[in-house]
C-alpha cells in the first residue's frame, strides 16, 4: 500500500470526511455558525477559514492517504485562528500553544499505524516553525457526536491538565522534540485517532460552548 501525507490546502480540502467538509463549530464563533447553519454556508465558510490560515500562517491540517484514498485528516491552528475556543470556560489557550481541533482516522483503516503518521507530521511541522506545545480542550463526558476530544483519550496520550473542569478541562502537550514526542506519545495518539470512529469526533456537540 502506497500512503502520503499532505498539508490541507484548497485544492484538497473536499477530501476531508464530508461532515468535517462543512463543519464549522471550531472555525465559527456560536453565532457566526447559527447563522452558517441558517443559510446553508458552512462549507463556503470552512473554506474561507482554511484560505485565511494558510496565508496567515500557514499549514493548519494534515490529510493522510492510502492508495490514493484519503483515510484520515487531523486540523490544529493557534487559538487566535480559533474563534469557538473563547467560549470555553477554561480557556484562554496559552499563548505559546497551537490547539489541536480534531481528527480521525477513516473505521476501515484503523490499526495500520495512519494516526501514528499523522502524528509525525504533525510534530515534524509544528516543531520546525518553533512552536513549543500543543493544548486542547477536553470533554469530561465524551459524547459520542462531539467535535471535542474525550478528556480521557488525551490524558492516556500524555496530555496534562493545566486547567480543571468538571465538563471542559483545557490539557496541554509539550513539544520538547522530536524524539521525546515519539517516545512518549506516538502509539497512543495513534489510538486515539484510530480507535475512536469517524463520526464520534466530527459532528457538533449540544453543548453550549
Amino acid at each position: 500500500m502506497a500512503r502520503r501525507i499532505v498539508s490541507v490546502t484548497l485544492d484538497n480540502l473536499d477530501d476531508l470526511p464530508t461532515i468535517c467538509r462543512s463543519c464549522v463549530f471550531w472555525e465559527l464563533d456560536p453565532v457566526a455558525r447559527s447563522r452558517a447553519e441558517e443559510t446553508g454556508d458552512t462549507a463556503f465558510e470552512k473554506e474561507a477559514w482554511v484560505s485565511a490560515t494558510l496565508l496567515d500562517w500557514g499549514s493548519c491540517g494534515k490529510i493522510a492517504y492510502v492508495d490514493g484514498t484519503p483515510c484520515g485528516y487531523v486540523l490544529f491552528a493557534p487559538p487566535a485562528y480559533v474563534p469557538r475556543s473563547v467560549a470555553f470556560p477554561t480557556s484562554p489557550v496559552s499563548g505559546d500553544a497551537v490547539l489541536l481541533m480534531t481528527g480521525s482516522v477513516l473505521d476501515e483503516f484503523r490499526g495500520q499505524g495512519i494516526g501514528r503518521t499523522l502524528v509525525q507530521a504533525v510534530a515534524k511541522d509544528l516543531l520546525r516553525r518553533g512552536v513549543r506545545a500543543v493544548e486542547a480542550f477536553g470533554d469530561q463526558q465524551g459524547e459520542a457526536l462531539s467535535c471535542v476530544l474525550p478528556a480521557d483519550h488525551l490524558l492516556a496520550v500524555g496530555f496534562k491538565t493545566v486547567r480543571p473542569h468538571p465538563r471542559w478541562p483545557r490539557l496541554r502537550l509539550e513539544l520538547k522534540s522530536t524524539a521525546s514526542w515519539r517516545e512518549d506519545v506516538e502509539v497512543a495518539i495513534e489510538r486515539l485517532l484510530g480507535g475512536m470512529g469517524s463520526e464520534r469526533i466530527l459532528r457538533p456537540a449540544g453543548t453550549g460552548v
